[in-house]
């Protein structure tokens, strides 16, 4: 699909990619002022539509800009850009900046927030990282103290995330002050004696939607779940190591530092979880 062809939100209207424009003032261009959500969407349904929602509700709390749609309408626009996509699974990308003003740090007073919607076909993991899991890294977790508010300032992610591109992983997996955090772009979730550990969410972690549902999903199933703070020793010494995020759904971690991970092969919890969720995702 070419960007001619391929039809996003803004403001209001439906228009094509190509002729989707925002001013060079526009906050979100000039600071990374603004909140975002992707929302995993399967056969046109979307996968758990009210928390992300109510995340974004959050997010846009915790920066002082005001909201302005009520639920329904999200909803409504949510699934009024999914019809218009020719593919049925797909990844609904959602902005809200604070809008165009003239550059000063200070909120403006009376700006009409900007909203920007975009749907991409859904990218999960593939078969062969399911069965054969992916690689990692590990470091320090230097970001801003606010990793819960989901804001499209997110350098200190992108610095986090290149690490791992320029060796061959697909994230980094982080530690503050000795425990476990999370991953640049996922959640990290670990398998200990049989149980399913977790750190849990604060402002040092986004509160991630996929997390919440693989909890929900593992407890429901008579799966044992923990959700406690995890010393960087401990998360290294794990049965398993998974990442979950809207569009990794849970994949397992099989090398970490360019060395195999518990045999290098995903791990019997995981394989249990995996199919857990695979069987109460929106289908």
């Amino acid at each position: 699909m070419t960007d001619a062809q391929q039809l996003v939100y803004l403001n209001g209207a439906f228009v094509p990619l190509a002729d989707a424009k925002i001013s060079v003032l526009d906050r979100g261009f000039i600071f990374g002022d603004g909140v975002y959500e992707v929302i995993p969407v399967y056969g046109r349904k979307p996968f758990r539509l009210p928390q992300h929602l109510a995340r974004l509700r959050r997010s846009m709390d915790g920066i002082g800009l005001a909201n302005p749609h009520a639920d329904a309408e999200w909803e409504r626009l949510v699934a009024e850009l999914c019809s218009r996509q020719p593919f049925a699974d797909q990844s609904v990308y959602l902005q809200v900046t604070r809008g165009v003003a003239r550059r000063d740090h200070a909120f403006p007073k009376g700006v009409a927030p900007t909203v920007f919607m975009m749907s991409s076909p859904l990218a999960v993991p593939t078969r062969e990282q399911v069965e054969q899991g992916v690689a990692v890294i590990t470091a320090e977790d230097n970001r801003w103290k606010r990793c819960d508010l989901k804001t499209t300032s997110l350098l200190g992610n992108v610095l986090m995330r290149q690490l791992a591109a320029e060796a061959g992983a697909v994230e980094t997996v982080m530690f503050r002050d000795g425990f476990l955090t999370e991953a640049s772009a996922s959640n990290v979730l670990l398998a200990i004696g049989g149980a399913i550990v977790a750190p849990p969410t604060n402002n040092l972690i986004l509160p991630g939607i996929t997390y919440d549902a693989a909890v929900e999903f593992a407890r429901e199933a008579g799966m044992a779940v923990a959700i406690r703070p995890v010393r960087k020793d401990e998360a290294l010494a794990a049965d398993e190591m998974w990442l979950s995020s809207s569009t990794k759904e849970v994949l397992a971690v099989t090398t970490v530092d360019g060395k195999p991970f518990r045999g290098g092969k995903p791990g019997p919890v995981f394989r249990r979880m995996w199919e857990v969720f695979q069987a109460r995702k929106p289908r």
